[in-house]
């Protein structure tokens, strides 16, 4: 116990053990959600089921590991909303990559990453961009999981005459969505920090029940089936195996993409700046910033995210960056990286979870011929509204920024790319500040990025 207590600074940060196990409990059930959403995600785009659960599970844990025994902070990483969506829609559905390529793009940006982290390259980064793009995009990508979150639930659907509209609110796969999302709105109003995994539990069981009382919605509705084989347990490690350093497959197909130079530089982006940010609430939060405003150990934290984003493309899973809800345990008095030890060997444990995914599981409705996941869409849809509240940060009243950064969002959008509306942005963001007469003030990294992108648009097109 005492060298527990000398390792991890516990009497420095005025904290002791049982605090910090109880605060490792509330992260990982604050973030657990991700395990059957990204599970779920991810495997649309053609990765083994199991394969990218255990990825999950693991990958969190090493990266969060690594953040605990390395850097000493209460932070937990793992998978990223927004990230494994940019996987699973852009690289996959939009560009066609295989799921082996795609992974060897967030192996690629999670090397990148772990370099930058290394060198003097993090700082001049962070100030080349302006700060109003950084939010723009943060917010752009709320808008687009939660635009796919109401896809999966059947709330919004092809339309012929106006290309989306409002799906058939009579269906029961719908209706139980439309639960979910009602019930995590009211539990997050309430101030309750389990509000996701507590709306998906729920969500599951009220689906099982209608079920069991209805029998013409039961093959609609989810159920817990632990004889289907594709939900033993044993499926976690034979998918593993399938996904073990499947991406050094993918590099020759990756690096044959006109798009190669956004994908990458896209998925390093927004793992770089989101966890810089995530890593910046949550010192603050806790009392872990020096006098300078910068976070004890930050360089340390960053080099645990590339870490982990790199072990989790050897494993099968996109882009780790540090949680937000890391933020629920720093509330319960975590404030070492005994808290995130905690979330790693409880990551470890779920993987014997797996045959629960078949609860949450998606079901396809032959009548309609559309796929539907009522039980997980909330997630997406709660998790996009939150990070929606970046746009608060953005200054309106200069034109340089706004005119950018609208435009990034709404490309990311309605081009249904987060790497389209990214590129948009950094074309026009220069544009605008010339027109001003402001060049100057615009970093020359910002042009660089700027022609690059403009560049691949032009090759893309002919």
């Amino acid at each position: 116990m005492e060298f527990i207590k000398s390792f991890f600074k516990l009497e420095e940060r005025g904290t002791k053990i049982s605090t910090e196990l109880i605060a490792g409990l509330t992260t990982f059930l604050a973030m657990a959600y991700i395990l059957p959403v990204n599970s779920f995600m991810l495997s649309s785009a053609g990765v083994p089921l199991g394969g990218v659960f255990f990825a999950t599970a693991i990958a969190a844990a090493i990266a969060t590991l690594v953040m605990g025994f390395l850097a000493n902070l209460p932070v937990a990483l793992a998978p990223g909303m927004g990230l494994n969506a940019f996987f699973t829609y852009t690289l996959v559905f939009t560009y066609g990559l295989t799921w082996q390529a795609s992974l060897a793009a967030v192996f690629v940006s999670g090397l990148l990453f772990f370099i930058i982290s290394v060198t003097g390259l993090r700082k001049i980064i962070i100030n080349s961009i302006p700060v109003g793009l950084k939010f723009a995009i943060g917010a752009g990508i709320g808008f687009f999981i939660t635009f796919i979150g109401l896809k999966n639930a059947g709330i919004i659907v092809a339309n012929p005459a106006t290309l989306v509209g409002i799906g058939d609110f009579s269906h029961p796969a719908v209706l139980l969505a439309v639960f979910g999302i009602i019930l995590v709105v009211i539990l997050y109003s309430m101030g309750n920090r389990f509000a996701l995994i507590i709306a998906i539990a729920a969500t599951a069981v009220v689906g099982m029940v209608l079920g069991l009382f209805d029998t013409s919605w039961s093959h609609l509705m989810p159920t817990l089936d632990l004889s289907n084989p594709d939900f033993a347990l044993k499926t976690v490690f034979t998918g593993a195996g399938e996904t073990f350093f499947a991406a050094f497959s993918g590099f020759g197909e990756l690096f044959k993409h006109p798009e190669v130079f956004g994908i990458i530089f896209t998925l390093l982006f927004v793992d770089f700046f989101d966890t810089a940010g995530t890593l910046i609430a949550v010192g603050n939060q806790g009392g872990l910033l020096d006098e300078n405003g910068e976070l004890q150990g930050s360089g340390k934290a960053l080099l645990a995210d590339s870490i982990g984003t790199m072990t989790g493309a050897l494993l099968g899973t996109s882009n780790v960056t540090s949680y937000i809800e890391s933020a629920t345990g720093i509330e319960q008095g975590g404030r070492t990286g005994l808290t995130s030890v905690v979330v790693a060997l409880l990551f470890i444990l779920s993987v014997f979870a797996y045959p629960l995914l078949s609860v949450v599981n998606g079901v396809f409705d032959p009548v309609t011929t559309l796929f539907y996941s009522p039980v997980t869409a909330m997630a997406l849809v709660m998790v996009g509204a939150l990070m929606v509240g970046q746009l608060k940060e953005i200054d309106w009243t200069d034109k340089a920024i706004v005119i950018p950064a609208f435009l990034t969002i709404i490309f990311m959008i309605l081009a249904f790319s987060i790497n389209q509306g990214i590129a948009v942005g950094f074309i026009f963001y220069p544009i605008v500040m010339v027109a001003q007469g402001r060049a100057k003030e615009v970093n020359k990294m910002m042009y660089a990025l700027g022609i690059l992108f403009l560049i691949s648009f032009i090759l893309n097109a002919v």
